[in-house]
């Protein structure tokens, strides 16, 4: 009898000991799988909200303006998906809500070609799977509750708790804003007269637009590259036409205006047209913030682009044309809810979006495509265009046009 229960004590012992090994084993597998490394499990294309707080009105900071008041709708009215980060102490810094982990520091600027040729040697933080990344990807890093003053930074717009971003070298003759990241991201066009360009974000100046890979005089051109890993399915639309005018994103959570209406408006009427807006038994329309309305370009088209005259937003969708200021034909520019601080008024300008050509005066004259199309640019919320001569506002002469198109947007529930 003591004999048997010895041998049943040992191979309790032997069972016990065969658990706690398979226990183990199953938390080494659990410490090896992807979330060791601080990547979140999400995948689509959550739009991050852009920061905003605060209120404008066409000159200036307001209070909180009510439902029904002059100015109600913009940004900071509706809250998003608010930025939320984590500092992972190896140099990388995980987006809780877009699930895509960055580079913390971009290192020195260099080409476009070295950018997206160094991006297999990167390691950052262990990791050997970065990537260049796309506009949409760097364009959720951008915050709009940034400012700055012509060619000068006051605030970054990028959360500089989280993220390293330099100011452009001003010791030689350069400017603050001179700190552009790449993307992966290259025009289907050309620029100016006959740049090949790459879109990048200015977390400076709050800008996107396309990006010269060679200077003019033929000097390769310069700019920073924070790689990027994860979520590989962020910034792919998945659109579904509802039958009523409507077109929804399932992979943004967004339903949209098929078509603008063709008429123009100023930021304050955007606004005013939106939150008035019913369709498809639907009232809770607005304008769409800045971030939300970049998210539907499609940077495969382009009015230059293979296959014919395009505008860079996928067909599904309705868009007006109407005529440049030279009589040839133009996708007009878009109003988002964004306010961008710029310049000795801060506030008086507001983000568009551009479907078409992003027109400019090179040097005065020449009426070109100077930023491509998809850039993210700004224009004077109020007054008349003629007040605004585009075509002697410096190097590349920005067409302002004060009255834009609206495409609005609802949140599915």
């Amino acid at each position: 009898m003591g004999k048997f229960i010895n041998n049943f004590r040992v191979l309790a012992c032997i069972v016990i000991l065969l658990f706690v090994s398979s226990c183990e084993k199953n938390d080494s597998t659990t410490e090896a799988n992807p979330n060791e490394d601080n990547l979140p499990d999400i995948s689509g294309y959550p739009i991050v909200d852009t920061d905003v707080g605060l209120f404008y009105d066409d000159v200036g900071e307001i209070s909180n303006p009510q439902i029904g008041a002059p100015f109600y709708g913009q940004d900071a009215n509706y809250q998003g998906n608010q930025p939320s980060y984590t500092d992972n102490g190896d140099g990388t810094i995980t987006d809780n809500v877009t699930g895509l982990m960055w580079q913390q520091d971009m290192g020195e600027m260099q080409s476009w070609i070295d950018a997206m040729a160094n991006v297999s040697e990167a390691n950052t933080g262990g990791h050997n799977d970065w990537r260049m990344p796309t506009i949409k990807e760097l364009y959720s890093l951008i915050y709009y509750s940034g400012q700055c003053q012509g060619e000068n930074v006051i605030t970054k717009f990028i959360d500089a708790n989280y993220f390293n971003q330099p100011i452009g070298d001003v010791s030689d003759g350069g400017r603050e804003i001179d700190a552009q990241t790449w993307s992966s991201t290259e025009y289907l066009g050309i620029t100016m007269v006959s740049d090949e360009a790459v879109f990048g974000v200015n977390f400076v100046d709050g800008r996107v637009k396309g990006y010269p890979k060679v200077k003019g005089d033929g000097e390769t051109l310069h700019r920073y590259a924070r790689y990027v890993r994860g979520n590989s399915e962020y910034g792919k639309n998945n659109f579904v036409d509802n039958g009523d005018e409507t077109i929804t994103d399932l992979a943004t959570g967004l339903m949209w205006q098929k078509a603008d209406d063709s008429n123009t408006r100023d930021w304050e009427e955007a606004l005013a047209y939106a939150e008035n807006l019913e369709l498809a038994d639907y009232a809770d329309w607005r304008l769409p913030n800045a971030k939300e309305l970049q998210s539907i370009v499609d940077y495969t088209r382009s009015p230059q682009a293979q296959g014919g005259y395009s505008p860079a937003i996928n067909p599904i969708f309705e868009i007006s044309e109407i005529q440049d200021p030279e009589g040839g034909d133009f996708y007009p520019y878009f109003w988002s809810s964004t306010t961008l601080l710029d310049g000795l008024t801060p506030g008086d300008a507001a983000v568009y979006v551009t479907f078409g050509r992003a027109l400019g005066y090179l040097n005065g004259t020449q009426l070109l495509d100077v930023h491509g199309a998809g850039a993210v640019r700004c224009d004077p919320k109020s007054g008349n265009p003629d007040d605004y001569p585009s075509n002697t506002t410096g190097f590349q002469g920005d067409v302002q046009y004060v009255y834009n198109h609206v495409r609005c947007v609802r949140n599915i529930e």
